[in-house]
């Protein structure tokens, strides 16, 4: 029982301690913080006009499942030979520099991404495509940036 008074009354010394310590510098005045300098301040700025020089606006056409859709095996496979010729020509030209299908079978059946001057022109490309000019496939645009120099593995 001496021991656990012992032990009580040690901690309880240390808590008034605490409480003595914490009241005493609460007391004192605040340290008051130096504004930054102008130039500390312009610095974020020149950052973010930095990073965004990095940035580069491609255009994304996402392209859709469109309202024909051909069961006969000789159309689907002209239709997609042609598809595919006019991705090639794109990308020979350097106009395409992305594309592919997403593998789910969902409404979302592919993606373009141009490296185009303007939206029209991504557009002019994308209406020109076999599969779009069937009505398989309908595009969805939208202006889109990556940081310049951004490549896949």
């Amino acid at each position: 029982m001496k021991k656990l008074l012992q032990t009580t009354g040690i901690a309880l010394a240390l808590c008034l301690g605490c409480t003595l310590a914490t009241q005493a510098q609460s007391k004192t005045k605040p340290a008051t913080k130096k504004a930054p300098s102008a130039k500390a301040q312009e610095a974020p700025k020149q950052q973010e006009l930095t990073d965004m020089s990095q940035m580069k606006t491609y255009y994304m056409a996402l392209l859709k499942k469109g309202p024909y859709q051909p069961t006969d095996t000789a159309e689907v496979n002209t239709i997609q030979r042609g598809h595919m010729a006019h991705i090639r020509k794109m990308a020979a030209d350097g106009k395409l520099v992305m594309a592919g299908p997403f593998l789910d079978n969902g409404e979302l059946r592919g993606i373009f991404i141009f490296d185009v001057a303007t939206l029209e022109e991504a557009k002019a490309l994308t209406e020109a495509d076999p599969a779009v000019k069937a009505g398989k496939l309908i595009m969805e645009l939208h202006p889109w940036m990556s940081q310049r120099g951004t490549t896949l593995p």
